[in-house]
């Protein structure tokens, strides 16, 4: 039996308006606000309602912003951020979406300064990659119907999509590679900042709990890795192994034990996250787990684009880890 063809009385139902508004928003008659028309032309959309004055999915105008932090895209995280604007790219092509990648420096990105950037590219969409808006910036994209998608980052409050990786699932593993390979004191050395690194922590404990072993946390706010690497050779911690928030520091930290006048420990292992370049070239090679982070920003698009379609519905997508077992990784 076919289906029920929409008409605007389903969009009127849907959006608790009258019919007579609905007509008049389609017809783009004058006396009916911008907000209103938006939503009526958008649910007419997602329910497939035929009208000479509903534009088709394929004509809209999709431009996007992405704003990509400075320091981030060149610091030691260049390459993670490189991957991700390369994923965006790539699927923006595919999807018809034009573009803009900005780079910007995290601190000045405030409510004030993304409504400049929105209004001189003309962009009805926003991607932020690695920047956690404030409440105030996400109010106001739900208010003016802008597309918001966070790339590699999460709202908890669930009020806009993302795209990050599965920080908890791949702690969770890189810790039970450890355990694995006979760890029983595993130290995590952590950043206590965004919520995605958080759940590399919650990753870590929970593998430390079903191994029914104590975790041991140490944060970088509160210790650098040099002070972390000195009262780890003064007999500090009572520990084998050392699971590090991302790669940097646990090349760092590789490198230093090597360093040292007494050689590393046969049975030390320290394993890293994200498989950045930097894991690869190290010696002995890094043991971690690999983030793929065009995945990230293939992902990005895509929610980008189906929320510029017209769906809602806020998403959290989560990109699957693998583990890369390396060289650092000895048997405790």
């Amino acid at each position: 039996m076919p289906s029920k063809r929409a008409s605007q009385a389903d969009i009127a139902e849907k959006l608790g308006v009258s019919v007579s508004t609905v007509s008049r928003a389609l017809a783009n008659e004058i006396g009916i606000s911008d907000a209103v028309r938006r939503d009526v032309q958008r649910v007419a959309r997602m329910l497939g309602y035929k009208s000479k004055h509903v534009p088709a999915v394929g004509s809209l105008d999709k431009r996007a912003l992405a704003m990509v932090p400075l320091n981030g895209a060149m610091g030691s995280l260049a390459s993670f951020y490189h991957g991700i604007v390369e994923g965006m790219r790539t699927q923006a092509a595919e999807a018809g979406i034009v573009l803009d990648v900005r780079l910007v420096n995290e601190d000045m990105v405030t409510l004030d300064f993304v409504k400049r950037h929105i209004a001189k590219t003309g962009a009805n969409g926003l991607i932020l990659a690695g920047i956690d808006p404030d409440d105030a910036m996400i109010e106001w994209a739900m208010e003016t119907d802008l597309s918001l998608v966070l790339a590699n980052g999460v709202d908890p409050h669930m009020r806009v999509s993302s795209v990050a990786p599965a920080n908890f699932y791949g702690a969770y593993i890189a810790t039970q590679h450890l355990i694995n390979a006979g760890h029983k004191r595993i130290l995590h050395y952590t950043y206590r900042h965004r919520y995605t690194i958080l759940q590399r922590r919650r990753g870590y404990e929970a593998a430390m709990a079903a191994a029914g072993l104590e975790s041991t946390v140490v944060i970088s706010n509160e210790h650098s890795s040099k002070e972390l690497l000195a009262n780890f050779l003064a007999g500090k911690y009572d520990v084998t192994a050392v699971f590090c928030w991302n790669d940097s520091v646990a090349v760092s930290m590789v490198e230093a034990l090597l360093g040292q006048d007494s050689p590393m420990p046969d049975n030390f292992s320290i394993m890293g996250f994200d498989d950045l370049p930097i894991a690869g070239m190290a010696n002995p090679r890094l043991s971690t787990v690999r983030v793929d982070r065009e995945a990230i920003g293939r992902g990005v698009v895509r929610l980008l684009a189906q929320h510029l379609e017209g769906e809602r519905a806020v998403q959290h997508l989560e990109i699957g880890l693998t583990l890369v077992e390396g060289e650092t990784v000895r048997l405790g």
